[in-house]
């Protein structure tokens, strides 16, 4: 069986045709207990772990989630490689709803949140290079799973991390814009960060499932992102699926 890739996100990634789940397994790290039980499946004779981020029953907001936990748990089962599926607003008008973006750069907004585990027992201090926060090779393996299903997938872009769980004021928006962010999430960091100081390779892939504060007239309502995160989730699925299948 070829190497193992790990998927952080959303229950619903966990049924596409070809994929077969195996086993659950609830995971103990020296950082507490993961978002919820590792999830294990196979497609094309690749291995695949999925990790709710939020939870099996999406309870655990954005910044109430062990990060670290989460990330400590997949190093732990010989992951290598991590992608990052995460719904986001849109900034760029480029990026309307449903639309697909694997970023290339983050923004942390962000605070309050154990965010390295470089902290205590050193022999002295630890600094990662975070120049290019997510893994270009695991990008371009990303693209190219997109191309290869002719999904539509935004190359580039700058993922802004905001504490939540409230979305953001209009006024905050205009300021990401003008820091150049095309994205806005929650869960973006400290995930990125943990997953490099632990040597695994982690993309983002972005789900758009609504225009940003003060980017649309319309009104951002739970049953609009709902909607556009279904077909959103459906191209991810797609993804996914392209991607094991080169792997």
């Amino acid at each position: 069986m070829s190497a193992k890739i790990a998927i952080i996100g959303g229950t619903g990634l966990k049924s596409f045709p070809g994929l077969k789940m195996l086993k659950k397994e609830v995971v103990r790290t020296p950082y507490g207990t993961p978002s919820g039980p590792i999830s294990y499946g196979e497609y094309a004779d690749c291995e695949v772990i999925f990790i709710p981020r939020h939870g099996s029953a999406h309870t655990i907001p954005p910044h109430m989630i062990n990060y670290c936990a989460n990330l400590w748990a997949l190093r732990e089962k010989g992951i290598e490689c991590i992608v990052a599926v995460a719904a986001v607003g849109s900034i760029n008008a480029e990026l309307y709803p449903t639309r697909i973006v694997i970023p290339k750069q983050i923004i942390d907004y962000t605070y309050a949140r154990p965010h390295t585990f470089f902290e205590q027992d050193l022999q002295k201090v630890k600094h990662i290079d975070f120049s290019q926060p997510y893994d270009e090779t695991l990008r371009q393996r990303l693209l190219a799973a997109a191309a290869r299903v002719d999904l539509d997938c935004y190359d580039g872009g700058c993922y802004a991390a905001t504490q939540g769980p409230r979305l953001e004021t209009a006024a905050e928006i205009d300021r990401l814009e003008r820091d150049g962010c095309d994205i806005v999430g929650m869960t973006g960091m400290p995930e990125a960060a943990l997953a490099r100081e632990l040597d695994m390779a982690y993309a983002h892939c972005a789900m758009s499932v609504n225009w940003a504060a003060g980017r649309s007239q319309e009104e951002i309502t739970l049953e609009l992102i709902m909607q556009a995160t279904k077909t959103a989730t459906k191209k991810v699925q797609t993804l996914i699926a392209s991607l094991l299948q080169a792997s």
